[in-house]
């Protein structure tokens, strides 16, 4: 029997998803196409009948403003929302900013799925010199972290990121949802797949198979001790988040004019 169902979702399209760059932790707005993605998805939900109690976000504005469009679709502006920089986006190291095309040419296709998808691979960290290493670092958002800014990653695996996740999850979340709340978590790709991983139970070789393409909720159902009472489930057309997943997947790749 469904004790517990929490909504989870990448946010819609950011600027640099439309640039196919290495996003991370550089701040980015949502793209036009996003911002119809969030309101889409509020829609999708609203029309399903959801009604939340909470939501959790990182402190990317792409990851906040996914949830405020959705819920003003949804008419529930009035929904407490909670960030945190534990669900942010993988910290991609020395590979943010760079296109993922391009690299799949430089370093080949194989390991740019690595270094995307892998559970236990962390990339190259970034450093001072990296054009975009003050923008993070002196960003006024991480003063107030529960952490030191000397002590913020420098690049991160999936496992790292499961591993900063998961005290947020058990400590703020899991309280929450065992109270009777009904939430939802506006996340980032990677972040919602290390914590799809640990609540679902994927092997660390089954998740670098596992794709989320941008703006499309997740329904999980669970039980009284938070296992999963099946699968979980993209809501929406399954064709279009399909073809939305093939698109997510064909960034890491060469383009056909450059192969």
């Amino acid at each position: 029997m469904v004790k517990y169902r929490l909504v989870l979702l990448r946010h819609g399209e950011g600027a640099w998803n439309k640039e196919n760059r290495f996003c991370s932790w550089v701040d980015q707005k949502l793209s036009s196409d996003g911002i119809k993605e969030a309101q889409n998805c509020g829609k999708h939900l609203k029309a399903l009948g959801f009604e939340f109690d909470l939501v959790f976000t990182s402190v990317l504005s792409r990851s906040i403003q996914t949830a405020w469009l959705i819920l003003q679709e949804m008419g529930q502006e009035w929904v407490p929302i909670q960030s945190s920089w534990r669900l942010n986006e993988r910290h991609y190291g020395a590979l943010i900013g760079l296109n993922r095309a391009e690299m799949a040419l430089n370093h080949g296709e194989e390991q740019v799925k690595i270094w995307r998808r892998s559970y236990d691979v962390t990339p190259p960290p970034i450093t001072e010199s990296h054009p975009y290493y003050e923008e993070i670092y002196n960003d006024r958002r991480y003063k107030c972290s529960d952490v030191s800014r000397d002590n913020l990653p420098k690049a991160e695996s999936l496992k790292d990121v499961l591993d900063r996740l998961l005290p947020y999850w058990n400590e703020k979340i899991v309280p929450e949802l065992k109270s009777g709340k009904m939430i939802l978590i506006s996340a980032h790709g990677n972040s919602s797949r290390a914590l799809l991983k640990h609540v679902a139970g994927i092997s660390d070789e089954d998740i670098i198979n596992v794709t989320l393409p941008t703006g499309v909720p997740i329904l999980l159902e669970l039980d009284e001790n938070l296992q999963p009472l099946g699968p979980h489930q993209f809501l929406g057309d399954q064709e279009a988040i399909q073809a939305a997943i093939k698109k997510v997947e064909d960034q890491g790749k060469v383009k056909a004019a450059e192969k």
